[in-house]
């Protein structure tokens, strides 16, 4: 996800609350007993500032009430993140009622620190961003600061949370897949825990065990208690300031920072996620989407006309969000040429549904 941040002087309340939230997670995780885990890893599958936000919705026939899962998503009000987050709210809204779903109520959280035009449109609650310059032009430094204040501020009727992003649809209903204590996450190739062992012991240290424990994954998508969420929030914050003040570590990590400091901060409260592969698809990589339940499409689709892919080079065909930093994509985007993968043409169709039926698609939000 990506944006802007509103610039303008902080109160100095904030910092001395900033500061004593770190001061108390760094204690917390630094006292806490470590929480023995044994075996592998789990592979599974193939409108106003202080609006109530925790809309809740009848979910289809899924697990049951006590199953459903309150869906959130982190957000600016820059128009790049507007646009997705409305084309991930439509696609959540058609798939929220359907069989299978145990989807609850939705949650833009805002961390611009005012309201936007889709206040009305999108059940939204505005938080404030980090004090100026803290995130050093990392804008995804915010979003755990956002969800410590969400946690904090807003009534949640259901159990479990679904962190989600903008840049997300849902191509089917999506169940709980968290089992009890144990959350779900989709496992990234890039996370590499035990490859990046000497930097990570900087934030997770021996006493906790070996890094192993370290789940490769993000924030997102991850299903999870709430009352685990509520613990590991401030943790994440935390790591995730600290990982951006050492060099080495930001040096390393870049752009996947927050999502080391997710899965850092979950280990060291002893919480473990059973790891999704058919949470997620990302096109152009992953060709199918009969197998899946989000598609995530944060990389961009070049093709040629006969269906071949270019990546790294722009295609005579091509969709990526990037083309519409500045404004949204157009209603009735060209479809892919044949020989394109169908997750790719599933992803095109999907978001001409989505802006097709979206009132007031292209007016300035």
């Amino acid at each position: 996800m990506s944006g802007r941040k509103n610039a303008g002087s902080t109160s100095p309340w904030m910092l001395i609350l900033i500061s004593l939230v770190c001061f108390f997670a760094t204690y917390n995780f630094l006292t806490m007993p470590s929480r023995g885990w044994d075996g592998p890893r789990k592979f599974l599958g193939g409108g106003g500032g202080d609006r109530d936000s925790a809309v809740s919705y009848r979910s289809g026939s899924g697990s049951g009430p006590n199953k459903r899962f309150h869906v959130a998503l982190t957000a600016t009000d820059a128009l790049y993140s507007q646009w997705q987050s409305r084309i991930m709210h439509y696609w959540y809204k058609e798939m929220r009622d359907r069989p299978g779903s145990d989807m609850g109520g939705f949650t833009r959280i805002l961390h611009s620190g005012k309201p936007d035009g889709l206040m009305d449109e999108i059940p939204t609650m505005v938080v404030d961003p980090l004090p100026e310059g803290k995130d050093k032009g990392y804008i995804v430094l915010n979003r755990p600061w956002a969800f410590v204040q969400w946690l904090q501020k807003a009534k949640i009727d259901e159990d479990y949370i679904l962190m989600a992003e903008p840049d997300h649809i849902f191509v089917k209903p999506l169940p709980n897949l968290a089992h009890g204590d144990e959350p779900a996450a989709f496992p990234f190739f890039y996370i590499k825990p035990t490859e990046n062992e000497k930097i990570l012991r900087k934030f997770f240290p021996e006493e906790k065990g070996p890094v192993s424990k370290i789940d490769p994954i993000g924030n997102s998508p991850v299903i999870i208690k709430k009352a685990q969420l509520e613990k590991i929030a401030t943790t994440w914050m935390n790591v995730s300031l600290q990982m951006k003040e050492d060099q080495e570590t930001d040096k390393a990590f870049g752009w996947v920072l927050e999502m080391y400091a997710y899965a850092v901060a979950s280990a060291l409260h002893g919480v473990h996620h059973s790891l999704r592969k058919d949470f997620m698809i990302q096109p152009p990589w992953d060709l199918k989407s009969d197998n899946t339940f989000i598609i995530h499409y944060t990389y961009g689709c070049d093709y040629s006309m006969k269906g071949e892919l270019t990546y790294g080079k722009i295609g005579e065909w091509r969709f990526d969000k990037r083309s519409y930093l500045q404004s949204p994509p157009p209603r009735n985007l060209s479809l892919p040429p044949p020989g394109v993968p169908e997750s790719v043409v599933t992803l095109v169709k999907m978001v001409n549904e989505a802006t097709a039926n979206i009132p007031g698609w292209e007016d300035e939000r």
